[in-house]
């Protein structure tokens, strides 16, 4: 819907790139507004803009005043858009997540509701797959990851051909992997440093509560709750909780570690900052090779050509451009043209810069 530009507020999300007297967006659209970007706006007299209906908190948008588009809150889940649908799935999670650190047991049908219709929708929204990790703040990181999780996981599961079923296991034990971390002190989950190794140690025993959470339901497979148990183990021993290596990991778990690392990477936590899709696929490459399964880190390169020709990016020295073409042999490192110069660079052949963020 269009606003005026009073009736903006922090957590708002731009549905449209708002432009000035420039070629190049003031600010691009997908941006999670802040009262900073909402000064911005009105310095360059911007009179209204397009947000999408709910806010990064998962709440319904409701300006007092719209210029267009200001009906009520859509309830029915099919008319929801992705973003709706997920930003509400987010709070929903939450709650959940909420209920199970006062012991309250996983309820897996709870969580196959808001799931679910997600998996169906990113079927035509796969370019909101690898920005996913924009629609955040760092206070919800945990219920946003799992979510993520769980998606992305689906997607990489439907890729490889898996099964109808098996995609809603997978998914499941995505999005349900980390549930125990709500057995962990909540002094370290919302912690702003890094943690020490005592507390680190303590983080790392989350994979065995949540099996020990999951383990007596029905509506999981076994396979769906080892993957849970396993989701941190990596093909060449150097993993938790056990060490386990190459075909001791259920297939199920190396999909799921390589959608929850990518997830991970590319989101701001309270004491890290995210990295771009192309620099987190590349970091996985090569400062983690040997770790993960080939199959599901090929279908995350491939979605990245899919969406990205064409997409604004921020290069590592500042500087913007546009990628002009995507190469399958080295995804990462694209053809991109400079915005202030039109230079054409070929990163591959400039590796000291790298893509910093997609805008």
């Amino acid at each position: 819907m269009r606003i005026h530009i009073n009736e903006l507020q922090e957590g708002c999300i731009l549905a449209e790139d708002v432009f000035s007297k420039t070629n190049r967006p003031i600010i691009s659209k997908q941006t999670v507004l802040t009262v900073q970007l909402i000064d911005v706006l009105k310095a360059f007299l911007i009179k209204d803009v397009e947000v999408e209906k709910t806010l990064i908190s998962g709440t319904p948008f409701i300006p007092s005043e719209a210029v267009s588009g200001n009906e009520a809150p859509v309830q029915n889940m099919g008319d929801l858009t992705f973003l709706d649908l997920f930003l509400k799935g987010k709070q929903d999670h939450k709650k959940e997540f909420v209920s199970w650190q006062s012991g309250i047991p996983v309820d897996i049908a709870a969580i196959r509701s808001l799931l679910m219709p997600l998996i169906d929708k990113i079927e035509g929204n796969t370019a909101y797959l690898f920005r996913l990790h924009k629609y955040h703040n760092q206070e919800d990181y945990l219920y946003h990851h799992s979510l993520a999780v769980g998606i992305l996981s689906a997607y990489i599961a439907k890729r490889l051909n898996y099964s109808k079923g098996d995609i809603a296991q997978i998914a499941l034990a995505g999005c349900l992997a980390d549930c125990g971390m709500a057995k962990i002190s909540n002094s370290i989950l919302m912690k702003k440093t890094t943690l020490t190794l005592g507390e680190y140690e303590e983080v790392k025993s989350h994979p065995i509560n949540s099996y020990q959470m999951v383990k007596e339901n029905r509506l999981l497979k076994q396979e769906a709750k080892v993957a849970i148990l396993q989701h941190h183990e990596r093909l060449d021993g150097s993993g938790y909780p056990f060490g386990d290596k190459g075909v001791k990991i259920h297939p199920f778990a190396n999909i799921i570690a390589v959608a929850d690392t990518y997830q991970a990477m590319t989101s701001e936590r309270l004491y890290k900052p995210s990295m771009s899709p192309f620099k987190a696929l590349e970091i996985i490459n090569e400062d983690h090779f040997g770790k993960f399964d080939v199959a599901p880190l090929k279908v995350i390169k491939s979605g990245i050509m899919n969406f990205s020709t064409g997409s604004k990016v921020r290069l590592s020295d500042g500087e913007e451009a546009e990628i002009l073409f995507i190469s399958d042999k080295d995804p990462t490192r694209p053809i991109v043209k400079l915005s202030n110069s039109d230079k054409i660079l070929p990163l591959e052949e400039y590796r000291q810069l790298y893509i910093e963020e997609v805008l």
